[in-house]
């Protein structure tokens, strides 16, 4: 599993040059899930409605899955493949990209919608901000009072802060530990605490 992917930090838009009259945008945004996706492909399909195709594709988990695309009426694999293989070869996850085409009334073939897709694609990754992301797992400790010192040692060692606390019969606290720290972490705190601390590391 990849411990850090990179995505957009917010939208873009590029629209190339024009192709034997037809106007290519291209669009592109994070999202976090499908349904998200989904309301950018409305908005943009709202906001561009004289266009006559609005192609996209999405690539949610860094680690390859899922991904859907969508060639919207053109061609067979002449436009949402080739934007898919654009955030591919881009390595950019959490993210979708829709190409709007305005048809000029000259037809380009597959050859040429593939070109025309994967490069307004291209173009509007490159133009975009793109900041990595470290991968993290929710942590959660409970422990008892008297432990309070050792747990806090710990945190001056490893930097890490709470993202949550209770105190009530016993302190609980909760962190969003990078990947690959947290094996270490939770064996730290279980030493510091002598075994008398329980450390609950929350599923994917």
């Amino acid at each position: 599993m990849r411990t850090e992917f990179r995505t957009l930090t917010g939208e873009t838009r590029f629209e190339i040059e024009k192709q034997k009259g037809s106007r290519f945008l291209g669009c592109a945004t994070p999202v976090r899930d499908e349904e998200e996706a989904k309301r950018y492909l409305d908005a943009v399909r709202a906001e561009f409605h004289d266009a006559r195709h609005h192609c996209w594709a999405w690539r949610l988990a860094p680690d390859g899955e899922p991904w859907r695309y969508s060639d919207d009426g053109e061609p067979s694999g002449s436009a949402g493949r080739p934007i898919l293989q654009q955030l591919e070869g881009a390595d950019v996850s959490g993210a979708m990209v829709v190409v709007v085409r305005w048809f000029g009334g000259t037809k380009l073939g597959v050859g040429g919608l593939v070109r025309a897709y994967g490069a307004a694609a291209r173009e509007v990754l490159e133009a975009a901000e793109i900041r990595t992301v470290i991968r993290t797992r929710r942590v959660r400790f409970a422990y008892p009072y008297d432990c309070e010192g050792a747990v806090q040692g710990l945190l001056s060692a490893t930097g890490l802060a709470p993202v949550a606390s209770a105190y009530g019969a016993a302190c609980e606290l909760a962190f969003d530990v990078p990947l690959p720290q947290v094996e270490r972490f939770v064996a730290e705190f279980v030493d510091r605490t002598a075994g008398r601390g329980e450390a609950t590391v929350d599923p994917e």
